[in-house]
Order: C-alpha cells, then structure tokens, then sequence
C-alpha cells in the first residue's frame, strides 16, 4: 500500500485542515527562505565585499524576470550602501538582525499554525478506523467469531491501531509539510545555481537504495511481530478466563513457560524491527552529511578558482540551503520506514474490515413490525462451513401463543435449530418463514425485534442495573403504558424477582454489576437477563437451557419469573431439564440433527422412546 493510496483513503473528510496545513507550511518554508538570506548581506559586510557598492536602476514592468530580480537585488544592496555611509555599518547588522529575527518568528508561527490543522487529522482519522473496526465487528456474524481467535480479534483492535497510530498518523504532518519544503529548496537551489543542484542530485540515487532496501525488510519483520503480539493476547485473555482451572490442576508453571517463549520470540522480533527502524537516522544522516562535504569540495574548489558562477557569500547560503534539506529527507525517510511497520499492522485491520458478512440483507427487505400466525421450518438444513450437516430436514410449526420445547443430546443440534430463527446463521438448505414471509426477505433488524433472548450465561455489561435491564429498548422514546422508564424498569425487575436484591445494594438500580455481572449470583444474573427481555416485551421468546446451570433454590426463582416472561408469548424452549418443559404445547426431540420424536410430555412417555430414555436417565 503506497503512500498516495493511504492519503486517499483516510484524508478526503479532513480536506479543508489539510489545505490549512499545507498553506502554512508553505509559507513557514518560504519565510525560513528569506531568514536564511540575510546571511548573504551580513557577510558581505563583515568582509566588505563590494556588492555595497551596486548603483540604483529603475524597475520597469516590462523587464524580464532574471533581470528584475537582479536590479530589485541590487537596489537592495544600493540602499544598504546608503545607509552604511550614512549612519555605519552597525546599523545595518542591527536592521539585518532585526529582520531575522521578525522573519524566523513569524516563520514558527506559521509552523505551530501548520501543526495546530494536522492535530484534528491525525486524531480524527484513528477515531475513523477504530469505530470502522468497531462498527464491523458488531455487525460480523456470529459464526465469523467461533472461527477466529478472540485473542487475535483484540490484538487488531487494539494493538494494531495503536502502531498505525504511532507509525503511520503520527508521520502525516511529515508527508504534508518535508516535501514541499525540499522542493522549495530545490527551486531556489536551482535558481541560484543550477550545475551545482544537478551535480547533487546524481548522488541521491545511491541513498535512495540503500533506504529502500532497509524499508522492505521491515514491513516484513512487522508482520510477524504483530502476528506474535496477537499469539500473546490470546495466552492472556485465555488464562484470565480460566484462572480456576489453571489454579485447580497446578498448571501455573507450564503456563508460565509458554507465555516466556512467546515473550522471548516477541522480544527478538521486535528487537530487529527496532534495530532497522533506528538505522535510518544515522545512515540519512551520513548521506546528507557525505553530499555536503563533496559539494563544499566541488563548489569550493571552483571559487577558489575564480570559475565559479556564484559568489563566496552566495554559495555559502547555498549550503545553509542545502543542510536544510538533509533534516526533512531525514525525517522523510524515518517516516517511510514507520509507514512500512504501520502497513503491515493495517493489513491485519483490513483482513477483518474485509471480512466477508455471509449474513446478507436483500436489496429491498420487507418491514416486519408483528408476529401474528406461525413461524415454519420447511425442509430445514444447515451444516457450518462446509462440513456435515448439523441439521437434517427439519419440518417443524409454531403456532403464537405456543411453547415448543428442544430435547436430545449434546450436540443433537437444539441450539444451532434456535440460532437460526433470528438469522445468527443461514440455513443451508430448505426454508423458515415468519406469517408466510421467508425471513431472508425480511429486515434484519425487525426480526431480531420481535425476539427476546434468555441463554444459559447469561451475558451482562459492567454497567449499572438500570442500564443493563433496559439494553434492549431505546430509552430516548416514551416508555411503555405511560410509565417513566425507572419505573418500567422496576416493574419488568419484580417481575423476573430481582428487584428485592438489586434494592439491598448501596445504590439499587444505579449499583454496577461489575464484569459479566461478577458481583452477582449465576440466578442473580439469569433474573437480571429475564427482566431484560420482560421489559423488551418481545412476542417471540427464545430460551436457550436458562436454567440448566442453576441450582435447585434459583433455578426455582428463574423458573418462576419465566413463567411470568412466556405468558401470552410464542416460545421456543431449549431445554436440558425435562422437568422445566412438561407444560410445553410441543416437544420435539432431536437426535442425529433429526426431528425423531413430536408431541406432548405424556404423549411421548407413552411411547417409550428416546424422550422416555431421556426422562429416565434423568431420574
């Protein structure tokens, strides 16, 4: 990715600081061009060159550009001759330092002014990419997730846009201000002598070799050190939601000396990352510094000659120039190194920005606002990426109102049957339709609508009572039944029997839960879970196993405040325990990704088949 395809890519919004930017950098450089020029006189003076001594000439419009410059240059050294007779030569070195001074000021000025239009870019652009990645994230399908690495995933989102940040951002203003600074230099370089710029300009080439070379190794090098800081990512974020498990088997030691090794590979990689990144300092500074010392050779030489086309003065304010370009080339060529570190890290941005959403919405989706006759599953299957079938044509009816219970085995497909009504995946064969609609056809967001959820982890935010409960609804519109929010809070809470508990903590509703609801009790966090879809009030339910992890005294309390979630609703129970779905309308039993058994609790324990299995098992 070349530099023009970066700029394209993340600075079209910010145009109008941009041209702010350059505009003072222009003029900062331009005015550094004229601070530098008062060298030319003061030397002159100090050795008492003759230029003093120029004779006035009448500056005429129709003169051509060389020779106006050159009588407006020597009407200039006239009057300086003036006042030199007139009032001696240390007013003028004071009239000189004077306009260094007013000219370097106003040149920082004009640079703080430069930067002061870059700050709101370089911040701007990353709050870009890190909501682009955000944004993509939550929109990504949940079977992207089981796919990848959770670790990999944060490394992305965090450590890798921290290096674009430090590599890429932070060299914007180096991309906008150093090269129009060389070329200005260079203009003037070749206005005041163009053989002495040319003969230059044949010895760049060999640094821009050897820079290059440098940089291409170390965009490959960077790859693997983000490649390696993700592996570490993941140990943590693997290690840290398995504490108990590690504490329980004294695996503290082993794990310890994994991560060392992926520690010590990371070291050594970034340590030659580092290494390369640091040699392009000296080595653009032993360029610049070896190009200066060949043309104080070459240039000197012929002045000393008497062949040269410019003065002694003159060709020392040449060099000044010339210096003064070696500092910008420096810092350009660091910055192409950080731009090639920071590439790789973006890379492994767009694989995720890129990523492909199998989820898709049709061009022009119906809006589904109610749920009114029967969700179908016709000739149902579905197998993830590829492989065999989890699910094997499903022919299944809910009618609303109803409660349809899933029964079977591990691994028999149940959850993977639930997760396909709200489109968490894509059927792979056969159909399910809402009133008769397909829901492919339908808006996504209005599907997922009609829908609660209640899972057996229940999944909580570090995050307040009140904010937690009401995570599904939009609390800048009315409440419902022209309640206040709190109170529709409250109430949907008394419901699901969490308002007792969540009123014993210091600040009730307003109480953080702490991580994933660590504070709270598993039937704690379930109830809380409950009173959020309670207060979404959704007309289909999905309750996947809600109660399997509890023990007897919550499971109770969660069975109870469920019973109050399905009543007059259409539900689709996920079920483990048997003894929770003896009411439901329908129970189907699933084996093999098969539908092998239908009907009610008494029904299928009449036929003393695989539910009848399961149900003695149990017992």
């Amino acid at each position: 990715m070349n530099i023009l395809k970066l700029l394209h890519r993340f600075i079209p919004p910010y145009r109008g600081k941009v041209a702010l930017n350059i505009t003072f950098n222009i003029l900062s450089t331009i005015l550094s061009l004229f601070s530098f020029a008062t060298i030319i006189p003061i030397l002159q003076l100090l050795f008492g060159i003759s230029d003093m001594n120029s004779q006035y000439t009448e500056l005429v419009s129709t003169m051509p550009i060389k020779e106006y410059v050159e009588a407006a240059r020597g009407n200039l050294y006239w009057w300086m001759g003036q006042l030199v007779m007139e009032h001696g030569a240390g007013l003028v070195l004071f009239m000189l330092g004077m306009f260094l001074v007013v000219t370097t000021g106003l040149k920082c000025l004009c640079a703080w002014l430069a930067n002061f239009f870059i700050v709101p870019i370089r911040t701007g652009v990353l709050r870009d990419l890190r909501q682009q990645l955000y944004n993509k994230v939550t929109r990504l399908p949940i079977g992207y997730f089981t796919e990848e690495r959770k670790g990999d995933i944060m490394s992305r989102m965090t450590n890798d846009v921290n290096e674009v940040e430090a590599s890429i951002m932070s060299t914007v203003d180096i991309l906008f201000k150093n090269p129009l600074m060389i070329l200005i230099y260079l203009i003037m370089l070749f206005l005041i002598s163009w053989q002495l710029t040319l003969f230059a300009l044949i010895l760049l080439p060999v640094a821009g070799l050897l820079i290059g070379r440098i940089g291409r190794s170390l965009k490959r090098t960077s790859t693997q050190g983000q490649e390696q800081t993700s592996d570490i990512l993941t140990q943590i974020e693997e290690t840290l939601g398995g504490l108990r498990v590690v504490k329980a088997f004294n695996a503290e030691e082993k794990l310890q000396a994994r991560f060392l090794k992926l520690a010590n590979e990371t070291r050594r990689t970034f340590t030659r990352i580092n290494r390369r990144y640091y040699l392009a300092h000296p080595v653009s500074e032993f360029l610049g510094t070896t190009l200066i010392a060949v043309l104080l050779w070459y240039g000197g030489g012929l002045i000393l000659s008497h062949n040269a086309l410019i003065d002694a003065s003159t060709f020392i304010y040449y060099l000044i120039l010339f210096y003064s370009i070696i500092n910008p080339a420096k810092d350009l060529s660091k910055a192409s190194y950080g731009i090639r570190r920071g590439t790789a890290a973006l890379e492994r941005i767009d694989k995720v920005l890129n990523a492909e959403n199998n989820i898709h919405e049709v061009a022009n989706p119906v809006a589904i606002n109610d749920f009114k006759d029967c969700i179908v599953y016709k000739d149902v299957s579905f197998a993830y990426c590829n492989d065999l079938e989890v699910l094997q044509h499903i022919n299944l009816t809910i009618r609303k109102g109803q409660m349809i219970a899933l029964v079977g085995q591990s691994g028999s497909g149940k959850t993977t049957l639930a997760d396909l009504l709200p489109r968490f995946y894509d059927v792979t064969g056969g159909s399910i339709t809402v009133d008769g609609l397909d829901i492919r056809q339908a808006k996504i967001h209005d599907l997922r609508g009609l829908m609660g959820n209640v899972n057996q982890e229940a999944i909580l935010f570090n995050d307040t009572f009140y904010n937690n409960i009401t995570f599904g609804v939009d609390t800048n519109q009315p409440a419902p039944n022209g309640q206040t929010w709190q109170e529709a809070v409250e109430q949907a809470a008394k419901i699901a029997n969490a308002h007792e508990f969540i009123m014993a903590t210091p600040d009730g509703y307003q109480t953080t839960i702490g991580d994933r609801g660590s504070r709270l009790s598993g039937g704690q966090r379930q109830r809380i879970s409950i009173a959020r879809a309670i207060l979404k009030n959704p007309p289909i339910l999905i309750l996947d196993e809600a109660t399997s992890a509890l023990d007897t005294e919550s499971e109770k309390l969660v069975q109870e405040a469920l019973e109050h979630l399905m009543k007059d609703r259409t539900t689709l129970v996920v079920a483990h325990r048997l003894s929770t779905i003896r009411n439901a309308d329908m129970i189907c039993v699933l084996h093999d990704g098969k539908i092998v058994e239908q009907g009610r609790h008494d029904q299928l324990m009449k036929r003393n088949g695989y539910y009848a299995k399961l149900a003695a098992m149990q017992q």
